[in-house]
């Protein structure tokens, strides 16, 4: 029953973002064929949390060695990016991560749960860039209490600011998203003060294909001291390919946790889909 919840909701989310839709017309084979200047083009606004494009990214993690039972923890993170003009000098992006959860008992006396985990939309301010060689924005994350199980969800109304740079020296992109959430009310005694970062570094190569590492480092304040941060190290690469007209970034990364809480996972496998809609 777990595992037919986790393929439905994968096949809904996967068919509403297959259903048609009119290419802006961005030639991939511009450019000599490789599509040169297009496809470095699209790398920087795949991986650009406040591309003013629309994105649909589909993020597959594998999280292993959970808990006294050593389990693997898999999320999708379904993550709908959608950009709105406000006037010629700035845009509003909104980004929407909705977790689907599916984990075996990772010790004595806990369940295997599978199902919705907490919902985390935010809201970026952002300039029309005329400098394209830097991106930024600010505005609000919430995280809302939707798990559908007491194990997916912290059960607390969250909220706190958020803020992204990038810059594209080169053939390089590096730049930081990070946030801060503090519980805002809720219920039960799982109070939330948490930090969010993730460092960007992605090196292009050439055809569309890129090095890259986008760690995820996180500090939960409300735990002690020693249990407090994840800090993951490692990296991977990615490629801009097409699927008939439809541009897609497909990436893959892995990564080993240096610092973890107990019974926090070991290492990460990170596989992500992003369906691109350039205007």
């Amino acid at each position: 029953m777990k595992t037919t919840f986790i393929h439905r909701a994968m096949a809904a989310a996967l068919a509403l973002t297959l259903a048609p839709a009119a290419n802006g017309g961005m030639d991939l084979d511009k450019d000599g064929g490789d599509g040169g200047t297009n496809l470095q083009a699209l790398v920087t606004a795949a991986l650009n949390p406040v591309a003013n494009m629309m994105k649909v990214p589909f993020q597959n993690d594998f999280d292993f060695g959970i808990g006294p039972n050593q389990v693997t923890q898999y999320t999708l993170n379904i993550e709908p990016i959608v950009p709105f003009t406000l006037n010629e000098d700035w845009n509003l992006i909104t980004r929407i991560i909705i977790p689907i959860i599916s984990e075996p008992s990772a010790g004595p006396g806990q369940p295997s749960v599978a199902g919705l985990g907490d919902i985390n939309p935010s809201i970026f301010l952002s300039p029309a860039a005329k400098d394209r060689h830097q991106f930024w924005g600010v505005g609000p994350t919430f995280t809302f209490p939707t798990g559908t199980s007491s194990e997916l969800t912290s059960g607390q109304w969250s909220l706190g600011p958020a803020a992204v740079y990038l810059a594209t020296p080169g053939p390089w992109m590096i730049g930081v998203f990070a946030n801060q959430q503090w519980s805002v009310g809720g219920w039960g005694d799982r109070n939330v003060n948490s930090t969010y970062i993730q460092p960007m570094v992605i090196y292009h190569l050439t055809k569309g294909w890129y090095l890259t590492s986008i760690p995820v480092i996180t500090a939960n304040w409300e735990a002690d001291s020693g249990n407090r941060w994840t800090v993951p190290v490692g990296g991977g690469a990615g490629k801009i390919v097409k699927l008939g007209w439809q541009p897609l970034n497909l990436q893959l990364q892995a990564f080993y946790n240096v610092e973890r809480p107990d019974n926090g996972p070991d290492w990460q496998l990170r596989f992500q889909i992003l369906f691109l809609f350039p205007k």
